[in-house]
């Protein structure tokens, strides 16, 4: 996987759009960040609640990592050259649900 691949699934989804993050390619919706490309050009930070994110990484360590800047920030590390079509539309799925504005 590209982050040309997780830009074709991201931007069908409702007001997404392209922009940056911290230097790098990323993905708002409504302009708010959910995924942006790491540094290293081979991963995603992507959006994920703490206990998804431990429970991602003990089944699959390959894929889904983090480094110690994100230890307390919701956010998981993902392989795009490990990582599946399927299990990255998801992610992207609830990333993109998470950072929906709160209609109240």
């Amino acid at each position: 996987m590209t982050f040309e691949d997780v830009r074709k699934i991201a931007l069908k989804f409702p007001h997404v759009e392209d922009g940056t993050s911290y230097g790098t390619a990323a993905l708002k919706v409504k302009k708010k960040f959910f995924v942006r490309l790491k540094e290293d050009g081979d991963s995603l930070v992507i959006g994920m609640p703490f206990e998804q994110r431990e429970a991602l990484m003990a089944e699959d360590p390959e894929i889904y990592y983090i480094t110690d800047h994100y230890l307390n920030y919701e956010y998981v590390l993902v392989r795009l050259s490990k990582v599946s079509e399927d299990a990255l539309r998801d992610l992207l799925k609830g990333a993109y649900r998470a950072a929906l504005p709160k209609i109240n």
